[in-house]
């Protein structure tokens, strides 16, 4: 992505900082409970069905997410996995939008090897491979940066996978 900033420890510090201002208190995150969906639907008409189910914020917010995706990426192919996970591909996965009680989870599958300019990803940040974005009702998500995240994250499942970031290292430091 060209002209981004480069991660450094002083920078992945105020991404950190910048997440610690914006993160409420930490609760424990319990995943919603719906209707159980029949598995052996279109991955689309579920997705949808999984929206209406909701019929509140993370709905909205799933709704909201899903127009993104589909606008960074118009090929993307939606999946519906691990019973009941919404999850879009392109050459492997982008991403997958979990919900809880308190948060919509974008869980970016290979998310470590991404840039993050922004700072969205504010969850999963200890490991060496994904990265997640938690929503919470009262968080307003920066749209441009979400779907440059989108498009990064196909064209890198297009071209291939980066070699593993190390534990305690970014990618940067290669």
């Amino acid at each position: 992505m060209g002209d981004q900033t480069p991660e450094t420890p002083a920078r992945n510090a105020a991404c950190a900082s910048a997440n610690k201002q914006t993160m409420k208190k930490a609760t424990t995150m319990t995943k919603s409970d719906p209707k159980e969906t029949k598995a052996d639907g279109i991955p689309s008409e579920l997705i949808d069905a999984r929206i209406k189910e909701l019929g509140d914020w993370r709905g909205e917010t799933l709704a909201r997410i899903r127009t993104l995706i589909r606008q960074a990426e118009p090929e993307v192919v939606e999946e519906w996995k691990w019973r009941g996970v919404p999850v879009w591909s392109r050459a492997g996965i982008i991403c997958t939008g979990e919900t809880y009680k308190a948060v919509v989870k974008m869980t970016f599958a290979k998310g470590a090897s991404l840039e993050d300019p922004s700072c969205l990803f504010n969850s999963s940040l200890e490991g060496n491979t994904r990265r997640a974005i938690d929503i919470r009702e009262e968080d307003t998500l920066d749209e441009t940066a979400f779907k440059a995240l989108i498009r990064e994250a196909s064209a890198l499942n297009s071209k291939g996978a980066r070699p593993a970031v190390k534990r305690g290292q970014n990618r940067h430091d290669r």
